[in-house]
C-alpha cells in the first residue's frame, strides 16, 4: 500500500459508477407504479404480474457470481461496459414488447446486463478507494445515494411517464441513459486488472437454474391448489440442483464460488442479513405501490409522488448521516437498528385501514421504512466485503448483490403466495380481499425484518467505532 498511487481521475469515474447505479435502480423502481398499466395492457394475472420483477431479479441475481468472476478474469472495465450493451438493447426490447412473453424475455435481458455491470463497478470503486478508508466510506456514501436517488427518480418518473405516455417508456428512457454512459467509459474508467483462471460455465448453470426453480416453485403454491405434487417436484429439482452446484464447487480446481471466501470475518452473516434485508424491502414496495393505487385510488403519477418522500429520506440518510454514524457507533449497531426500525415501518403497513389517506397512514411509516433501509443497507454491504481479500473483491462483490437480490426475489415470491392466500377466495373483485393479502404481506415481510435483526445481533462481530472502512 506505501507504492499506491490514488488514480487522479477516481472521483469522475465514481461519478460515472454513481450514474451507473441510478440507472439499475432506476430500471427496477419504475416499473412499480406502472405495474397496474401492464396488467391492464397484456392480461397478466395477480401472480404472474410478479414475474416482471423476478424475470430481472432472477437472472440478475443467478448471474451475479459469473459477472463478478467474469470481472476478475476479463477485467471489470470491459464486463461494466458489456453489461451496459445488454442492458440497453434489453431495455430496448421490454420497451416495444407486444406480449406478456417478449416482456418477461427483455426484463431478464436486463437482468443479465444488470449482473455484469453491478459486480464491476463494485469492485472498480473498493479498488479506486480501497487505499484510503475515510475516501472509501465517502465513496459508498454517495453509491448508495445513488441508488436512493435512482429510486427517487423511478417512482417519479414512473408516474409522469404512466399517466402521460404509457408504460413502454418506462423501459425505453433506458435506451439514452446506456449509450451514454458506454460512450463515457473509455475517458473515465482505466484499465482493470485481469487475473488468471478459468470460467466454471457448469456452477453457473446448476445455479441459476437451482435459482430459476425454487423462486417458480414458491410462486406456483398457489396456484396449485390442493395438489401440492407439480410444487413438491420442482422444489425437489431445485435441491437437487443446488446440491449439485455445491459438491461441484468442492471439486472443481477453479470453482465458481470458492467456498473458502466465506472464512473471511462476518462475510457469510453479512450475505444472510442482505439475503433477508433484501425479502424485507422489496416485498415492501412492492406491496405498497398496489395499496396506494387499488385500495387508495391514487393515479400512477400520484403513487408515485406519494413514495418520493420515502426514497429522498433514504438519499438524505445515506449521504448526510449514515457514514458518520457508522465512524461513531460502528456499523453492527446501525444495522441492527435499521433493520428494527423497517420491522416496525412493516407492522405499520400490516395494519393500514381501507379508508386510509397518505398523511395519516402511509407518510409516517414509509418515513421509518426509509430511515431503517438508510441505516442498514450500507452497512450490511460493507459487512459483506470488508473481509475479503483483494483479488477475490469481483467474488465478493458479486456474492453480496446476488444474496440481495436472490433473498428480494424468493422473499417477495414468498409474500405474493401469503397475499394470495391470505385474501382468500375472490381475489382481486373487491378492496376489502385485496387489503387482508397486502396486509399479510406486509406482516410476513416484518418478520423477515426481525429475523434479519436478530441474525445481525448473534452473528455478525463488533468492529466499534471506526474512522476509516476496513477494506481486507
Amino acid at each position: 500500500m506505501q507504492d499506491f498511487i490514488p488514480d487522479p481521475k477516481r472521483w469522475a469515474a465514481l461519478a460515472l459508477l454513481c450514474a451507473a447505479q441510478f440507472i439499475v435502480i432506476l430500471d427496477t423502481s419504475i416499473i412499480g407504479v406502472a405495474l397496474p398499466a401492464m396488467q391492464a395492457d397484456l392480461g397478466f394475472s395477480a401472480g404472474g404480474l410478479s414475474w416482471i420483477f423476478n424475470a430481472y431479479v432472477i437472472a440478475f441475481g443467478g448471474l451475479l457470481l459469473l459477472g463478478g468472476r467474469l470481472g476478475d478474469l476479463l477485467g471489470a472495465r470491459r464486463i461494466f461496459a458489456g453489461g451496459f450493451a445488454i442492458l440497453t438493447l434489453a431495455s430496448l426490447l421490454a420497451g416495444l414488447a407486444p406480449s406478456q412473453e417478449m416482456l418477461l424475455a427483455g426484463r431478464a435481458l436486463q437482468g443479465v446486463g444488470a449482473a455484469l455491470i453491478a459486480p464491476s463497478a463494485l469492485t472498480i470503486l473498493m479498488r479506486l478507494f480501497g487505499h484510503d478508508g475515510a475516501e472509501l466510506g465517502k465513496a459508498f456514501g454517495f453509491w448508495g445515494a445513488a441508488a436512493a436517488a435512482g429510486g427517487s427518480a423511478g417512482v417519479f418518473l414512473g408516474g409522469v411517464i404512466t399517466e402521460w405516455m404509457s408504460w413502454n417508456w418506462t423501459f425505453l428512457i433506458n435506451v439514452p441513459l446506456g449509450l451514454l454512459v458506454l460512450a463515457l467509459v473509455p475517458a473515465v474508467l482505466g484499465k482493470s486488472p485481469r487475473s488468471s483462471g478459468g470460467i466454471d460455465w457448469f456452477g453457473a448453470i446448476s445455479v441459476t437454474g437451482a435459482l430459476v426453480s425454487l423462486v417458480y416453485a414458491i410462486v406456483s403454491i398457489e396456484s396449485a391448489g390442493s395438489d401440492p405434487s407439480q410444487t413438491l417436484s420442482i422444489l425437489v429439482v431445485s435441491g437437487i440442483l443446488f446440491a449439485i452446484f455445491l459438491i461441484a464447487q468442492f471439486a472443481r480446481r477453479e470453482p465458481l464460488l470458492p467456498l473458502g471466501i466465506f472464512k473471511a470475518p462476518n462475510l457469510a452473516a453479512g450475505n444472510l442479513v442482505m439475503a433477508l434485508l433484501g425479502a424485507a424491502w422489496i416485498p415492501l414496495w412492492f406491496f405498497l405501490n398496489l395499496y396506494l393505487q387499488q385500495i387508495l385510488g391514487l393515479s400512477a403519477l400520484a403513487s408515485g409522488l406519494a413514495l418520493l418522500p420515502m426514497t429522498v429520506t433514504i438519499m438524505v440518510v445515506m449521504v448526510g448521516l449514515s457514514g458518520r454514524l457508522i465512524g461513531r457507533f460502528g456499523a453492527k449497531p446501525n444495522l441492527v437498528l435499521g433493520l428494527l426500525l423497517m420491522g416496525g415501518a412493516l407492522w405499520m403497513f400490516a395494519n393500514l385501514p381501507p379508508d386510509g389517506t397518505f398523511l395519516m397512514d402511509v407518510l409516517p411509516a414509509s418515513l421509518l421504512a426509509a430511515f431503517g433501509m438508510a441505516l442498514a443497507y450500507i452497512p450490511t454491504t460493507m459487512t459483506g466485503m470488508a473481509g475479503a481479500r483483494p483479488e477475490e473483491t469481483g467474488l465478493a462483490s458479486g456474492l453480496i448483490n446476488t444474496t440481495y437480490q436472490i433473498g428480494s426475489a424468493i422473499g417477495l415470491a414468498i409474500m405474493v403466495a401469503l397475499s394470495t392466500s391470505g385474501s382468500g377466495e375472490g381475489t382481486g373483485q373487491t378492496a376489502e380481499t385485496m387489503l387482508a393479502g397486502f396486509q399479510t404481506a406486509f406482516l410476513g415481510a416484518g418478520v423477515a425484518a426481525g429475523v434479519a435483526a436478530l441474525a445481525a445481533l448473534l452473528f455478525v462481530g463488533t468492529s466499534g467505532p471506526q474512522k476509516d472502512v476496513p477494506v481486507g
